[in-house]
C-alpha cells in the first residue's frame, strides 16, 4: 500500500469511531502464537528461549497496551491511553488440540536474514492469521536488527490497493534477545540490554495494528495522530525533558512506544493512536476476523493426554551412496492435567514392521521431552503413534500421530513440484540446475536480465518453474558468478510440492554456490498414474471410521499422507478394510503398493 492510500482509508474510519464510540465497546483480546525458531539447541540455550521468557513478553504487552497501574506501562500523561486491546497465548491449536501458544520449530539453521524469514520461515510455520496473531522469535543474521512487522492488509477495502501484506507472512518478528522482559527473569532469560524490557514487540505490534513511527519516517514528518507532537527524527537512548526541535515542537514525546528510545524509557500510547488501532481491528481484513477469534478460550482437558510432534531431521545424506543411519527425534508434550511419567510409542520405519519404545520421566503440563529413536535407515520416513500414557489409554487420540522425514526425504502424493526464484537486481550473475541421482541435468535456468536501474526500480517479478519429478534423489544447485549471492539484495529461492508446501529453500547467505539435496518418495510419474487410473476403489468418501477398499488384494501395502506429504499411517490391507478413526478431520492421500500396481487416491476424513 502507499501511505496516501492507507491514510485515505483509515481517516474516515477513525472519524466514525470517534463519533460512534459504541462500536469500540468492550476489550479486544487477541490470541497469540509464538513460534520459537531454533536449530536444535536445548531448551534455554539461545535461541531456544524458555516458556517463561515468552510469557514475559505477553505480560509486557498487556501492561503497555492496557496502561496497567503499578507496571512500567502506566503513565500520567493527559493523552496517555488504555488502548482496550490485550493479548493471550492461544489455548487451542489449528487442529483443535490443546496448546500453550508456544510452537517450537527446529529449522536447522543458526540465523536468518529477513528475506528468508519472509519467504521460508513464515510460510512454513504460520498459523491461520485470522485466528492468531503470529509472533516469531528468531536469531537474526543482522545482529543490529531488533524486530519488524507487517502492516494490516488492505485487500478489498475501498480506496486501498489490493497488494497489501500477504496472509502467509502476516505477523511480527523479534530477535530472541529482545523477546521478553528481564523484569520477570527466573534465571533462564536470554536478553541483551538496553532492549531487554519487551518494548521491541510492543513497538512492532503497534505497526501490526496500523501505527506509524512517531516521526513519520521523515524530517518533521507526521504519524497522522494529532495528539503526538511533531518529531524532527527518531530518538535513541533516553533523552531528558524538555526536548525541543527545529519543527516548532517545544517538547518531544520520546517515551512513545513508536519512537526508537531504550525500552526503559518507553511508556505511552496516545488516544489518537488508540483510535487508529481500534479502527484497524474493526475494519481491516484478517484483523477484524482476529478480533472475533476464540483461540484464546480454554477447551476441555483430560488427566492423561500426551502430544507427539516430529522434529525436523537436519541430515543432508538423502542422496549419498551409503547414507548414515539416522536417529529420528520426536517431541513428547504433556497436554494433560496430571504429570506425565510414562509413555509407550509404536513406530514404523519406511512402512516396515511395527516396533515400540518406552519413555519415562516426569513432565508437568505443557512441558516436553525429546525422544530419540534409531531408525537404521538413512533416507525415507518414520511414522510414530502414542500407544499409552501413564500406564493407561491416552484420552485424546487426535494429537498422538507424528512422522519424520529422514535424510531430506520428501514423501509426496504427486510428482509435480515448483521452483520459485526471486532474483536480485543482477540476474546476469545467477544460474541454476536440477540434477537427478545419475548427475543428469533435468532442468536449468539463467543467466537472467539485470534490472536497469537498481537504485529506483523494484526487484524483478518472481520466477516460477514447474518440474515433474518421479521417485529419486535430486540436487538443486544455484550459482552466483560475482560471489555475492542473491539474498543480500532481497533474492531467495524455494521448492514447493504440489500442495504448495515448501520442501526445500535457500538458507544462509551463500556466496558463489549452494546445493540442496532432497529425495522424493511416494510420487507417481505421470505415465504411472495413467496406467493405474481407476484400478483401486475406496468408499465411503468422506469416511468416518472404516475405509473400504475394492480391486486390490489383501496384504497390499498402503501409506496415508497428509496434505504436506507427511506419512500419517502405514500398514497392509486386511479384509479389504482400513481403520482411519484416529485421523483428524481433513484431506488425505492414500498410496497403494504391490508388485502389480501403485496408485494414489485422495479422501476426506469427516
Amino acid at each position: 500500500m502507499t501511505e496516501k492510500e492507507f491514510e485515505d482509508w483509515i481517516g474516515p474510519l477513525i472519524a466514525n469511531a470517534q463519533v460512534n464510540k459504541s462500536q469500540n465497546g468492550g476489550i479486544i483480546t487477541i490470541p497469540v502464537v509464538v513460534h520459537v525458531i531454533h536449530s536444535g539447541q536445548a531448551l534455554g540455550t539461545a535461541p531456544n528461549i524458555t516458556d517463561a521468557q515468552v510469557q514475559s513478553q505477553i505480560t509486557v504487552m498487556n501492561n503497555d497496551y492496557r496502561k496497567l497501574s503499578g507496571t512500567p506501562g502506566f503513565n500520567t500523561n493527559p493523552v496517555g491511553a488504555d488502548t482496550m486491546i490485550q493479548f493471550a497465548l492461544a489455548k487451542v491449536d489449528p487442529n483443535g488440540n490443546p496448546t500453550n501458544g508456544i510452537d517450537r520449530v527446529n529449522l536447522c539453521q543458526t540465523s536468518w536474514p529477513t528475506n528468508l524469514i519472509n519467504s521460508y520461515v513464515k510460510p512454513l510455520t504460520i498459523w491461520d492469521p485470522t485466528k492468531y496473531m503470529n509472533m516469531w522469535s528468531v536469531r537474526f543474521s543482522n545482529n543490529q536488527l531488533l524486530g519488524y512487522a507487517q502492516f494490516p492488509s488492505n485487500s478489498n477495502l475501498p480506496g486501498m490497493a489490493p497488494s497489501g501484506g500477504y496472509a502467509d507472512t502476516d505477523g511480527v518478528v523479534a530477535n530472541y534477545s529482545t523477546f521478553g522482559s528481564i523484569a520477570y527473569n527466573d534465571g533462564t532469560f536470554l536478553l541483551n540490554a538496553p532492549y531487554n524490557r519487551g518494548r521491541t514487540m510492543t513497538h512492532e505490534v503497534g505497526h501490526f495494528l496500523g501505527l506509524r513511527h512517531i516521526w513519520g519516517d521523515d524530517t518533521c514528518g507526521t504519524d497522522y495522530c494529532s495528539d503526538t507532537p511533531t518529531h524532527e527524527g527518531s530518538n535513541g537512548g533516553c533523552p531528558p525533558h524538555p526536548k525541543s526541535n527545529n519543527c516548532g515542537t517545544s517538547d518531544e514525546m520520546f517515551e512513545n512506544y513508536m519512537d526508537y528510545t531504550n525500552d526503559s524509557c518507553m511508556n505511552i500510547f496516545t488516544t489518537n493512536q488508540k483510535d487508529r488501532m481500534i479502527a484497524v481491528m474493526n475494519n481491516s481484513p484478517r484483523r477484524v476476523e482476529l478480533k472475533a477469534s476464540t483461540a484464546d478460550l480454554p477447551i476441555p482437558l483430560f488427566a492423561n493426554d500426551a502430544e507427539l510432534k516430529g522434529e525436523r531431521n537436519c541430515s543432508e545424506t538423502a542422496c549419498s551412496d551409503s547414507p548414515t543411519a539416522i536417529t529420528a527425534k520426536f517431541s513428547l508434550y504433556n497436554r494433560g492435567t496430571s504429570p506425565l511419567t510414562s509413555a509407550v510409542i509404536i513406530y514404523s520405519v519406511n512402512g516396515g514392521a511395527q516396533q515400540s519404545t518406552n519413555w519415562s520421566g516426569n513432565l508437568a503440563q505443557d512441558k516436553y521431552a525429546i525422544i530419540d529413536i534409531p531408525t537404521g535407515a538413512g533416507a525415507g520416513s518414520i511414522s510414530a503413534k502414542i500407544s499409552s500414557v501413564n500406564g493407561t489409554t491416552d484420552q485424546r487420540s487426535t494429537n498422538n500421530f507424528a512422522s519424520v522425514a529422514l535424510g531430506n526425504s520428501a514423501p509426496v502424493s504427486s510428482p509435480n513440484f515448483t521452483l520459485e526464484l526471486q532474483l536480485d537486481y543482477f540476474g546476469s550473475e545467477t544460474t541454476w540446475t536440477l540434477q537427478n541421482s545419475t548427475g543428469t541435468t533435468l532442468y536449468s535456468g539463467g543467466p537472467y536480465p539485470d534490472v536497469v536501474d537498481p537504485e529506483n526500480d523494484p526487484l524483478p517479478d518472481l520466477i516460477s518453474v514447474n518440474w515433474n519429478l518421479p521417485n529419486d534423489c535430486y540436487t538443486f544447485t544455484i550459482n552466483d558468478s560475482e560471489n555475492d549471492g542473491i539474498t543480500t539484495y532481497g533474492g531467495f529461492y524455494r521448492i514447493k510440492n504440489s500442495t504448495g508446501n515448501i520442501i526445500s529453500s535457500g538458507n544462509n547467505q551463500f556466496v558463489s554456490s549452494q546445493s540442496k539435496q532432497f529425495k522424493v518418495t511416494g510420487a507417481l510419474a505421470t505415465n504411472e498414474v495413467t496406467k493405474a487410473k481407476n484400478t483401486v476403489g475406496i468408499y465411503p468418501n468422506p469416511v468416518g471410521d472404516i475405509l473400504n477398499v475394492t480391486n486390490v488384494s489383501d496384504k497390499t501395502k498402503y501409506e496415508i499422507h497428509n496434505t504436506v506429504g507427511q506419512i500419517i499411517k502405514t500398514g497392509v490391507i486386511e479384509d479389504q478394510k482400513i481403520h482411519v478413526s484416529e485421523l483428524t478431520k481433513g484431506v488425505y492421500f492414500i498410496t497403494f503398493k504391490n508388485e502389480k500396481q501403485q496408485e494414489n487416491i485422495k479422501f476426506i476424513k469427516k
